[in-house]
């Protein structure tokens, strides 16, 4: 593996369709609220793409530290496990991304708080920075939270929440109850990604000492879980629509046949391994469902 190859696979490129749902559709509800802005839009995708770089970045790293990539663990091959790039190069990699990130969001901040009161200037500040370092620490330090089963929260919190409402109070300049059903949505379908990455990697974590929400509650209750979080975001997007009545919309809920069919699998698996190709399955469902349900929701 040469050098850019290790630093392309450092990135996980197919983890930011996932990272920019919540984006996009808390953008397009904002349009077919009657709000707009390309700038803020455009900001907002490119902070979300480099918050989830960084994530990725030091979760290589953290991971390579703490001995959880190993020869044992199942997936493909991490850039500092497979000493291409050493850890000295990933943590400048981790600081770079980390200020070039707080460059794309202060403008986004700026911009989007304009006729807003001053605390919620600082609020998204707060945000940003507090974004960054969970970024950083899901796996780096001695209290990584990763490390300790709060992965969960944080995904659901960051990419569905503070992604979804948050981006939608930047057009709207105001609170609307009613986005939590979406920022739900994507929260759990999120969320449930990471419970399919760490069912895949149950016995290399237990044996590593990473005690996921996984490991704590093991892979029987784990597939149980993952059908709430699955089903769970479906319904409360499905509900979202029905309020806004707003019934093409339901149109986008069509990849959640292939999340179903999914959830058939899972439950059947009894082999970890097994778990690794549905990973692109529900990443790449969740990312359709936000396209689609954006795209016919502002087509009424």
């Amino acid at each position: 593996m040469t050098k850019k190859q290790a630093w392309i696979k450092a990135l996980r490129l197919r983890t930011l369709p996932l990272s920019l749902s919540g984006i996009i559709l808390g953008s397009f509800c904002a349009l077919k609220d009657g709000f707009w802005d390309g700038t803020i839009f455009t900001l907002a995708m490119l902070t979300t793409v480099l918050f989830q770089i960084i994530s990725n970045l030091a979760n290589d790293l953290g991971d390579s530290m703490k001995g959880a990539d190993n020869e044992e663990r199942i997936g493909p091959m991490r850039a500092v496990q497979s000493g291409v790039i050493s850890m000295q190069e990933m943590k400048r990699a981790v600081t770079f991304t980390s200020v070039l990130s707080l460059l794309v969001a202060v403008p986004l901040i700026y911009i989007g708080t304009q006729d807003m009161p001053v605390n919620v200037l600082w609020l998204y500040a707060g945000l940003t920075v507090f974004s960054i370092v969970a970024a950083i620490t899901y796996t780096i330090g001695k209290k990584a939270y990763g490390y300790s089963g709060f992965g969960d929260i944080f995904v659901f919190i960051f990419f569905g929440c503070v992604s979804v409402l948050g981006v939608y109070t930047l057009y709207s300049k105001s609170y609307e109850s009613i986005m939590m059903l979406p920022a739900v949505s994507i929260g759990l379908l999120s969320t449930a990604v990471l419970n399919l990455n760490n069912m895949r990697d149950i016995y290399n974590d237990r044996k590593v000492g990473k005690k996921t929400l996984v490991v704590q509650m093991g892979g029987d209750v784990a597939k149980l879980y993952h059908v709430f979080l699955v089903m769970g975001g479906l319904i409360a997007l499905a509900y979202y629509i029905n309020e806004k009545n707003s019934p093409l919309a339901f149109i986008g809920l069509t990849p959640g046949i292939i999340l179903i069919i999914h959830l058939r699998k899972v439950m059947k698996t009894k082999n970890p391994k097994d778990f690794d190709p549905e990973l692109k399955k529900v990443a790449l469902s969740t990312f359709a469902i936000a396209v689609l349900t954006s795209i016919f929701l502002n087509l009424q």
